[in-house]
C-alpha cells in the first residue's frame, strides 16, 4: 500500500515531495545504528525512553528504539507528528497538562508517558518526517542547552543515515530497471549476447545462446563457454580471450561453436569492455553471429580463385613452352625469343606471388609485398654469397594490379644489368633501397662494379620502352636514369595509390 504523510497543509509542491519520501522509507525496518543513536540519546537526556520515529498516514513506526517493545503505534496518537512541524524541538513537561495529549491512550494506558522531547527530522528536501525523541514516565521541567544540543546532531545524524538507504535502494532500484530493459532488449536480439565480470567469468548469456547450443542454463558460466567449440578451436579461442583480458583489447575471433543438434557452426566472437570513469574494466559485453553460410561461401569462393589462378599460371607456361618451340624451329629469332620467355616467365612468378593461395603452397616470402616480389625476382641473379642484389628500406603492400608492371620494370633492369651492367662482371652489385613518404615510394637502383659507363646511350631501346610503359604508364609513376661514372642509377617515383587498391569498407 501506498503510504503518505498527513501534513495539516495544503496540497503543495512540499506536500507532494512528502508522499513521495514517505513511500520511500515505508519499507525501513529496524537498524542497529539508529538504536545505538536512541541509546546515546536517552544516556544524554537521561531518560529511559528514546525514539526514532517515522509518521505515515495510518501509523508512526519506531526505525531506532530503546526502552520500549512495540514498533509502532497509530497515528492518532503519535507525538512525533506534532513534533515534526516545529522548527525547534518540541517539549511536553507534562503531558496530562497538555490539552493535546491529556486524553491520549499512550498518556492514560501503561505506557504512562509524561514528559516529552522530539527533534523533528527534516529530509535533505525540507520535508518532514518524524523526530527524535526521548520520553519519560514522570514530569520534567526540559532538557538543558547541551541536551537540546546533542539532540539536534543526533537527529541530523539519523536523517543523514535515512537519506543514504534511501538513495541506495533509488540507485538499486534504477539498476535493477535497466538491467531488465538490457535482458529485454538482449533477448529480443537475433545474436548471441553475453556479458563476463572483469576478469572473464562468465555470468550472463541471452535467450538466444541457450536456444542456439540446446545447452542447460548456467552449464555455460565460468569456464564452461570453450566446451561449447570445436576441439581444434578452443585452444585458440583462450589464447585469443585471455590476451584481450590481459590487454583491454576488443576480442574477436572466428571459431566453430556446437549447436543445439550437435552441428559445428562457424560463428564470430566479438566483445568491447565496459570501463568506469577511472578507466578500470567494469564488465565486457560481448556477441556471437553464425556466419557458417558466409564462411562456407567464402571458402568455395576461395576454391574457384584458387583453380583460376593455377590456370592462368598454366597459361604463363604454355606461352614460354610455345616461344621456346618456335626457337628451336628458328633459329635467327632465338636470342628474341629468350628474351621473351623469360619475361614471360617473370610475370609467372610475380602472378605465383600474388595469386590466391592456400595454407601449405603459400610463398615462404611475406605476400603481397613488394620486398618478398624484388626478393623472388632477384634470386637467379644471386652467387653463393647472397649479396649480389642488396634490397633495404620500407616494404609495401602490392596486389595483382602493380605486381605485373613491377614484374616487368625490374625484371628488365635486371637484365640489362646481367648483359651489359654491374651483374655482368662477377664483382659488380646492385643495392635497390626504397623510402617510401606520405603519397609516393621512392626506389633508387644503383649500379655498381660493372663496365665502365661512358655516356647515355644514343638510342632508345625496347627494354627502356618497357620501363616507361610499366613505370609510367601503367602505375603512373617517373622513372629518372643516370649513367653515372661508377654505374647506372635509376630513381623510381610511384604512387602508393597504384601499388594495391584500397580495403573494402565492412
Amino acid at each position: 500500500m501506498t503510504t503518505t504523510l498527513r501534513i495539516p497543509i495544503e496540497t503543495t509542491e512540499e506536500n507532494r515531495t512528502a508522499v513521495i519520501l514517505a513511500h520511500d522509507l515505508s519499507n525501513e525496518t529496524g537498524d542497529p545504528k539508529l538504536d545505538a543513536i536512541t541509546r546515546f540519546a536517552a544516556a544524554l537526556c537521561g531518560a529511559p525512553i528514546a525514539l526514532v520515529s517515522l509518521v505515515e498516514a495510518d501509523r508512526q513506526r519506531f526505525l531506532g528504539r530503546t526502552g520500549l517493545d512495540v514498533t509502532e503505534t497509530p497515528r492518532e496518537t503519535s507525538f512525533c507528528a506534532h513534533a515534526m512541524l516545529t522548527p525547534e524541538p518540541m517539549i511536553v513537561s507534562d503531558a496530562t497538562r497538555d490539552p493535546r495529549f491529556v486524553r491520549n491512550p499512550l498518556v492514560t494506558g501503561k505506557t504512562g508517558i509524561r514528559f516529552y522531547a522530539g527533534m523533528p527530522l527534516i529530509s535533505e528536501e525540507g520535508v518532514p518526517l518524524g523526530s527524535l525523541c526521548v520520553i519519560d514516565r514522570v514530569p520534567r521541567g526540559g532538557l538543558t542547552p547541551l541536551q537540546k544540543q546533542g539532540l539536534r546532531v543526533l537527529a541530523d545524524d539519523v536523517m543523514a543515515r535515512l537519506d543514504t538507504r534511501r538513495h541506495s535502494r533509488a540507485a538499486r532500484a534504477a539498476f535493477d530497471e535497466s538491467e531488465m530493459r538490457f535482458r529485454v532488449l538482449a533477448d529480443a536480439m537475433p545474436q548471441m549476447v553475453w556479458s563476463t565480470r572483469p576478469d572473464g567469468f562468465h555470468d550472463y548469456y541471452n535467450a538466444r545462446w541457450y536456444e542456439f547450443t540446446g545447452a542447460p542454463s548456467g552449464s555455460t558460466d565460468g569456464e564452461g563457454w570453450n566446451d561449447m567449440f570445436h576441439p581444434e578451436d578452443q585452444p585458440r579461442a583462450w589464447e585469443v580471450w585471455r590476451h584481450s583480458l590481459a590487454t583491454g583489447e576488443p576480442y574477436q575471433i572466428e571459431y566453430r561453436l556446437r549447436n543445439n543438434s550437435g552441428e559445428y557452426r562457424w560463428t564470430l566472437g566479438r566483445a568491447l569492455p565496459l570501463r568506469d570513469e577511472n578507466g578500470a574494466i567494469t564488465r565486457w559485453f560481448g556477441t556471437c553471429t553464425d556466419i557458417h553460410e558466409h564462411k562456407l561461401a567464402q571458402e568455395e569462393r576461395e576454391v574457384i580463385s584458387q583453380e583460376l589462378s593455377h590456370r592462368i599460371k598454366n597459361i604463363f607456361s604454355v606461352i614460354a613452352g610455345l616461344i621456346g618451340f618456335s626457337a628451336r624451329s628458328d633459329p635467327k629469332f632465338a636470342d628474341t625469343a629468350k628474351a621473351l620467355r623469360e619475361r614471360v616467365l617473370a610475370l609467372g612468378r610475380a602472378h605465383d606471388f600474388v595469386r590466391p593461395h592456400s595454407s601449405k603452397p603459400r610463398p615462404n616470402s611475406s605476400p603481397n609485398s613488394l620486398m618478398g616480389l624484388l626478393e623472388q625476382l632477384f634470386a637467379p641473379y644471386e652467387d653463393a654469397s647472397g649479396e649480389r642484389v642488396a634490397i633495404s628500406g620500407e616494404d609495401a603492400a602490392i596486389d595483382d594490379r602493380s605486381a605485373t608492371p613491377l614484374a616487368l620494370l625490374f625484371h628488365e633492369l635486371a637484365t640489362n644489368a646481367a648483359k651489359y651492367g654491374a651483374l655482368s662482371q662477377e664483382q659488380g652489385r646492385i643495392s635497390l633501397s626504397v623510402a617510401g613518404y606520405s603519397n609516393a615510394l621512392w626506389i633508387v637502383w644503383k649500379e655498381t662494379g660493372g663496365p665502365a659507363v661512358r655516356a647515355a646511350p644514343d638510342t632508345i631501346g625496347f627494354g627502356s620502352q618497357l620501363l616507361e610503359l610499366s613505370a609510367v604508364r601503367q602505375l603512373g609513376g617517373k622513372v629518372d636514369r643516370a649513367w653515372e661514372e661508377d654505374g647506372l642509377r635509376v630513381t623510381i617515383v610511384i604512387p602508393r595509390t597504384a601499388l594495391s587498391r584500397p580495403p573494402m569498407a565492412g
